[in-house]
C-alpha cells in the first residue's frame, strides 16, 4: 500500500513540450523551479489525487535486449545513485518525451519532473522521482480592475483537478525496472506514454495476481456456476472465493478448489475454464502465488453479493463468513404463494370449460 501524506518535493523542474509534427518546439529551464509552501500544497493535490483514487497497478521498465539500453531507466537511475544532477536528467526525461511526440494527435504541454522524498509503500520510507505532465487548457473568467471599474477578461489556464499523464517511479527493485505507478485520463493517445515514453511492462506480483484471479473466478461464476445451478449459487461461489483469499497468505489452486467448489461436477469445469480463459488473465502457467491483502479488499468492493428475490427483497452476503451465508439461505418455494398461483390458474380454466359447455348444449339443441 502507499501514501503520500508526507511526501516533500526536494526538486522540480519545469519544461515545455511541444509536438514535432506539428514544426512545436521543446522549452528547457535553465535551473529548478523555486519552491514555496502555498505552491507545494496545491502541486501535490495535482500530482498526487489521481493516485490516491487509482487501483493500486506497477509496472517496471522493460528492455527486448537488456535494460542499459533503455534511455528512461538509465536517467533515473543516475538521479537514485547520485552520478547526475537533478535538472540535467529532467532536461534528458524532457527530450527524450520530446523525441516520441511525432504524432499528430499527441497533444503540447508542461512537463514536470519532481524529486520526492518521504513515500510511504508498504510502511517503509523511500525516494521516488514523480513525471507528470499537463496538456488540456480551460477557460477561466478573471476580474480585473478597480473596485469602480471591475473588467471581466477570458484566459486559459491549467485545471489543478485534472492531471492528463503522470508516472511515479519508486526507488525499488533496480535491477528488475523499479516498481513504477502510471495514470494517463486521456486514452486517445495511451501507448505514446505507456509504451513510447515510459516504455514499461505490467508488474505480474501478488496484487497482480491476486486482482486477476478474483476476476477470473467472477467469470467462471457468472458463465458456468450460474448456468449450470442459479443466481444463489454463483453468488455463495464468489462469496467463498473471496473468503478464502481474505483468510490466505498463499494461494495454491488445489487447495482453493478442495475448498470452495462444492459440486464435484464443476471440478473439471473449472479446470477447462482455466485451460480457456487463464490467458485472458494472465494465468494461463499460475497455480501458486503471494495473496496481496489489499487487491482482496479492493476487489471484494467490486463483487456482486446480492441474491434479488422475486418479491423485490435482496439478501446481501457476508463475504467475511461464507459459512453463515450457506447455512441460512436456501433455495425453496413460498407455499401460500404456489396456492395462490393454483387459484389463478383454476380461475382461468373453469370459464374455458363453461364456454365448452354452452357450446356442447347449442349442439345438442340444433341436432334435437
Amino acid at each position: 500500500m502507499i501514501h503520500f501524506f508526507n511526501t516533500q518535493f526536494e526538486a522540480l523542474s519545469i519544461h515545455k513540450i511541444g509536438n514535432q509534427h506539428k514544426n512545436e518546439g521543446l522549452l528547457l529551464s535553465n535551473e529548478p523551479h523555486v519552491l514555496d509552501d502555498e505552491l507545494n500544497g496545491h502541486l501535490k493535490e495535482f500530482f498526487f489525487k489521481p493516485f490516491r483514487e487509482k487501483e493500486e497497478v506497477y509496472y517496471h521498465f522493460t528492455h527486448e535486449v537488456d535494460l542499459e539500453f533503455h534511455p528512461l531507466y538509465q536517467v533515473i537511475s543516475q538521479v537514485f545513485n547520485k552520478t547526475t544532477s537533478f535538472h540535467q536528467a529532467s532536461c534528458d526525461i524532457a527530450k527524450h518525451l520530446y523525441d516520441q511526440s511525432k504524432h499528430p494527435h499527441i497533444k503540447s504541454g508542461e512537463l514536470y519532473v519532481t524529486q520526492l522524498q518521504g513515500v510511504v509503500y508498504n510502511n517503509q520510507k523511500i525516494n521516488a522521482l514523480g513525471i507528470f505532465k499537463s496538456e488540456l487548457k480551460q477557460d477561466f473568467l478573471q476580474v480585473e480592475g478597480t473596485q469602480t471599474m471591475p473588467e471581466m477578461r477570458i484566459k486559459q489556464g491549467i485545471n489543478l483537478n485534472k492531471l492528463d499523464k503522470g508516472c511515479i517511479v519508486l526507488e525499488l527493485e533496480q535491477e528488475s525496472g523499479f516498481r513504477i505507478m502510471s495514470i494517463d485520463t486521456n486514452r486517445y493517445d495511451s501507448k505514446y506514454w505507456l509504451e513510447a515514453f515510459l516504455g514499461v511492462s505490467l508488474m505480474e506480483d501478488g496484487h497482480f495476481f491476486t486482482k486477476n484471479y478474483l476476476k477470473f473466478c467472477q467469470g467462471f461464476a457468472k458463465e458456468v456456476v450460474f448456468p449450470a445451478e442459479d443466481k444463489q449459487q454463483e453468488v455463495l461461489f464468489m462469496n467463498k472465493a473471496v473468503h478464502h483469499f481474505a483468510k490466505n497468505d498463499h494461494f495454491n489452486e488445489s487447495a482453493f478448489i478442495e475448498e470452495v467448489i462444492d459440486n464435484p461436477a464443476l471440478i473439471p469445469e473449472f479446470k477447462h475454464y482455466k485451460v480457456e480463459r487463464g490467458p485472458k488473465y494472465n494465468l494461463e502457467d499460475v497455480a501458486e502465488f503471494d495473496i496481496a491483502n489489499k487487491a482482496v479488499t479492493e476487489s471484494r468492493k467490486k463483487i456482486r453479493n446480492v441474491i434479488q428475490l422475486d418479491t423485490n427483497i435482496q439478501i446481501k452476503l457476508d463475504f467475511v463468513n461464507p459459512e453463515s451465508a450457506q447455512k441460512f439461505v436456501e433455495k425453496g418455494w413460498d407455499e401460500e404463494k404456489i396456492n395462490q398461483n393454483n387459484n389463478e390458474l383454476d380461475g382461468l380454466i373453469e370459464p374455458m370449460v363453461e364456454e365448452d359447455s354452452v357450446e356442447d348444449n347449442m349442439q345438442d339443441t340444433t341436432t334435437n
